[in-house]
């Protein structure tokens, strides 16, 4: 079969040789397509494309287990000091401490006004028997006690009464000498004009428990009382209180037309 094969061709070839020394023919119609070769070898790759553009972000994927704690970081700068907070409610009272030293004493407040005058007290036992020595002082108004009695200065009684004894003596208008070192009773009667108070001083110590007066009408201011001495010839006066506001005037003829008296009676009860 390959023989006749081959004898085709040969035939074929001559022909066509001869053919081609005569004039050309007009093209015959294409003959059918032979069968399909085997496949060539695959070429190389050509050039790489430029790249698409991208494509849409797609669902975002489920989230990842949580990774390990990083190291801790430096410590930052101090920040500034808050506002302060509200304060907060009073705690519970602690217990007392101890006492502390006493302080200084305070200064003397001023004397308080006069109380009123008490009832008279029953009278005493009668004293053992002998003699009383005393002397008795005066003044008469008008004619003496002329000017007001400032406060702080004396009421004068400048005329002398009876007198049992040299233990008690004048020494001025309104002083008087207590001679011997004793106990004295005191009595003083002084007519006023204006609410006031009468004092007596010893040796220009006024003696607060001997302070009497008046707050308004027109009674006399009385004393009686008792002074010791602790030593010879101190000095007994009566006295308007330095405390005071108001000087005083001793009455003129008060109820009548005769002038009218202030007395000092001293006498000494016992002497020491």
């Amino acid at each position: 079969m390959r023989r006749s094969r081959l004898s085709i061709v040969l035939v074929l070839t001559t022909a066509l040789f001869g053919l081609t020394a005569c004039a050309p023919g007009a093209d015959g119609s294409p003959g059918p397509a032979g069968p399909a070769g085997a496949q060539g070898q695959a070429g190389a790759d050509g050039v790489d494309g430029a790249p698409g553009e991208q494509g849409a972000m797609g669902p975002t994927g489920p989230r990842g287990a949580t990774g390990a704690t990083g190291a801790a970081g430096a410590a930052g700068a101090k920040g500034a000091p808050g506002a302060a907070g509200a304060t907060g409610p009073a705690g519970a009272e602690g217990p007392a401490g101890p006492q502390g030293d006493p302080g200084p004493e305070g200064a003397a407040g001023p004397q308080g006004p006069q109380g009123i005058q008490g009832i008279q007290g029953i009278q005493g036992p009668a004293g053992a028997d002998g003699t009383v020595q005393a002397a008795l002082f005066y003044a008469l108004m008008p004619a003496d006690n002329t000017s007001a009695v400032a406060i702080g200065t004396d009421v004068e009684f400048p005329q002398n009464g009876p007198s049992t004894d040299a233990a008690v003596s004048r020494l001025t208008a309104s002083s008087f000498t207590l001679a011997s070192p004793g106990v004295y009773r005191v009595s003083v009667q002084v007519s006023v004009s204006e609410a006031g108070q009468l004092i007596l001083a010893l040796d220009n110590i006024e003696l607060a428990y001997t302070a009497a007066g008046r707050a308004t009408g027109t009674s006399q201011i009385t004393i009686m009382t008792l002074v010791e001495t602790t030593s010879a010839n101190q000095v007994l006066t009566v006295r308007n209180p330095a405390s005071n506001s108001t000087a005083l005037t001793i009455t003129p003829l008060a109820g009548g037309t005769q002038a009218v008296s202030a007395s000092l009676l001293i006498e000494l009860l016992q002497a020491d």
